[in-house]
């Protein structure tokens, strides 16, 4: 019985993170966009947004690397662990500017695949992170693939976040 529980409990990261997924479509797509921007009068929002997101993408990187180092596959040193928590913080604050702005100035858009693409990997970055963070405060209990899984899921998300905005933009 003991094992069913534990069982149990995997899924509930995994519908965390599904339904903040799913609201964050939902909320996007129902919501009237507002030309407003966030960032007021700093320049062209796209630019403050491309830049933000690039060194979410740095971090990151850095994320990834940390985690090869806290998992044995690279040498790690003392403060690893800790810069693989304080990116994965750092990251996502500068993040949150940039999510605010596409939420409330444009919404869940599907104009283009690009577009569309872009909105759906946006949710899945904001829900594969809730269900991380979950995962990370659950005991192990012989599960250790879940968290390098949920890792990736961010960090795929995140990528294609990347290529489908900031890349994008450097690149038209």
């Amino acid at each position: 019985m003991r094992g069913d529980t534990r069982a149990g409990l995997l899924w509930l990261p995994a519908v965390a993170g599904v339904g903040v997924a799913a609201g964050l479509g939902v909320y996007g797509r129902l919501h009237h966009p507002s030309r407003l921007s966030i960032f007021g009068e700093l320049g062209r929002p796209i630019v403050i947004k491309a830049g933000l997101t690039t060194a979410v993408v740095i971090l990151a990187v850095v994320q990834l690397i940390s985690a090869f180092a806290l998992y044995g596959r690279l040498p790690s040193r003392s403060w690893t662990p800790a810069l693989h928590r304080w990116s994965g913080r750092l990251a996502v604050l500068l993040s949150l500017p940039v999510a605010v702005h596409c939420l409330y100035a444009f919404g869940f858009g599907f104009d283009s695949p690009r577009v569309l693409a872009h909105s759906v990997l946006g949710c899945l970055f904001y829900g594969a992170f809730a269900a991380k963070m979950l995962i990370v405060s659950q005991p192990d209990n012989g599960r250790a693939w879940v968290l390098p899984l949920a890792g990736g899921l961010v960090f795929t998300a995140l990528a294609g976040l990347w290529l489908t905005s900031a890349l994008w933009f450097f690149v038209s």
